[in-house]
């Protein structure tokens, strides 16, 4: 038998892929320095990677995933746009990249912990993704 745990961590790794990729779509339009867009897309491409993989596995397990909360992506794309427009530069790129970074590695933690029971596979992928985005987060000081 599947472990809810299992299916629980992969939702919530799909949602936060999901959430990261838009997040760097929004931004990548506005970015102007080389280097910043190329960490941006570097990271975008490993999250589809990862993606790819947490779709397989809710496709073997018959989950269709999980969407972010509309809420969140509502108040971040609301956050991501009033910023931008106030100030339309790679250092508030980097400030809102970092920022979505650090939530993402405190929400996968906290999901990490909380579904124990879940098998490896999905703990791997969680914890590679906390990396990507512990990374990220890392490549923007240079830019802040």
């Amino acid at each position: 038998m599947i472990e809810p745990d299992t299916i629980k961590l992969l939702r919530e790794c799909d949602a936060g892929i999901k959430m990261g990729v838009a997040s760097i779509d929004e931004v990548l339009k506005y970015a102007s320095d080389v280097n910043l867009k190329k960490y941006l897309i570097d990271c975008k491409d490993n999250h589809d990677k990862l993606e790819k993989e947490i779709r397989t596995l809710l496709n073997e397990l018959h989950d269709d995933g999980k969407e972010p909360n509309p809420m969140a992506k509502g108040m971040s794309w609301i956050k991501t746009n009033v910023k931008l427009v106030m100030s339309e530069s790679d250092q508030t790129i980097a400030d809102l990249i970092t920022d979505g970074c650090n939530m993402g590695v405190k929400s996968l933690n906290k999901y990490l912990n909380q579904y124990k029971a879940a098998d490896e596979k999905p703990k791997d992928i969680t914890k590679r993704l906390i990396s990507l985005e512990e990374k990220l987060a890392e490549d923007m000081h240079q830019f802040l």
